[in-house]
């Protein structure tokens, strides 16, 4: 690569360098319309000759964009860390970003306060829009994004008033009922019959499908549920083991539990084997996600396997689409939001 002293070289070499105007230069770079693909290579490898870097603030000003995007997790440091669900996650939006030479920001939520903060930064033109997921009921971030006009891709279908009639609103989900569905019928058909089940966080949409997809396996309504049987978790290895512990001692009897996550599998797990209670001999065990961790516990845990990486990627897909830094053949389909399906996998725990 060609390189200079003193000076960086400008968007005038370049043209110079490929015999092309100013104009086809900046379209270019700038990924305009209208430029041969004979040209627009021929630009593009006096670029790379000459080692020309694009102003970003004088690129922001002619294409209106930033070429960043935000990506907002509505839970704590320790949380976002701790869980490989949002590891899995950010990989596909990080992957899928890059191939469209667009950066990534990462904003977690540690206080109250950050809210304000957050939604200041989002409304004040820094980024091209935003990518949020771990939100929750009450949440205020969706109203902030949607109220400044930025783009905003969500992660799970949200459950906001009105949400479901946006037409406008996009989002990627699995879908949550049926994979539940598809773990407690597993357990029935292993002939459990005293099924117990380990909720996630209720304000948020995904722990309130797989509550409502045990109940249609078991053939009640929400309401006629055992409450011996139904236990408060966090989404967390320890809310795990601390829901677990209280289902023993309301009913000790119960011969399978069905957790919302993966993680809070875990912890049962952990808190069975102190009881001194075999799985699956004693107690069935079937959690949900399957990340990698699934398939080391002690045994291998059967569970709901949701494709988190892939979701991610489809996420920063529609973003892009939506704010146009997609090619042709993708701009022409529909935009909607997208469910996935889940996948029941088997293993020893069950």
């Amino acid at each position: 690569m060609h390189t200079y002293r003193g000076s960086r070289p400008t968007l005038e070499a370049v043209a110079a360098h490929a015999g092309v105007s100013r104009a086809t230069v900046s379209r270019v770079v700038n990924g305009g319309r209208g430029v041969r693909a004979e040209v627009r290579e021929k630009v593009r490898h006096s670029v790379e000759e000459l080692g020309y870097v694009p102003n970003s603030a004088a690129r922001t000003l002619v294409t209106r964009r930033t070429g960043a995007v935000a990506v907002v997790i509505a839970e704590p440091e320790s949380r976002v860390f701790a869980d490989p669900f949002f590891a899995q996650q950010l990989r596909g939006i990080s992957r899928e970003l890059a191939g469209h030479d667009t950066q990534l920001l990462l904003m977690m939520l540690e206080r109250q306060k950050d809210y304000a903060r957050i939604g200041r930064y989002l409304s004040a033109g820094h980024v091209d829009g935003a990518l949020m997921f771990s939100l929750h009921g009450d949440d205020p971030l969706p109203a902030m994004a949607l109220h400044s006009g930025l783009p905003a891709v969500f992660g799970g279908r949200p459950g906001w008033p009105g949400a479901e009639d946006d037409e406008d609103l996009l989002y990627v989900d699995t879908d949550n009922r049926n994979g539940a569905r598809q773990a407690v019928a597993h357990l029935q058909e292993r002939g459990r019959r005293k099924i117990a089940v380990i909720n996630g966080p209720l304000d948020q949409t995904s722990a309130v499908d797989r509550l409502l997809g045990y109940c249609d396996a078991l053939g009640c309504a929400l309401q006629d549920t055992d409450p011996s049987l139904v236990a408060q978790g966090d989404f967390t290895a320890e809310g795990g083991e601390r829901a677990m512990a209280r289902l023993l001692d309301s009913s000790p009897d119960l011969d399978a539990v069905f957790a919302g996550n993966d993680l809070m599998a875990s912890g049962a797990l952990r808190t069975l084997r102190a009881r001194g209670l075999r799985v699956p001999a004693d107690v069935a065990v079937v959690g949900y996600d399957d990340l990698e961790p699934a398939a080391w516990a002690d045994p291998p845990l059967t569970t709901v396997r949701q494709d988190v990486e892939d979701m991610g990627t489809m996420m920063a897909e529609l973003l892009l689409r939506r704010i146009g830094l997609t090619d042709e053949t993708a701009k022409t389909a529909p935009l909607a939001p997208v469910v996935t399906p889940a996948t029941l996998v088997v293993r020893e725990s069950s």
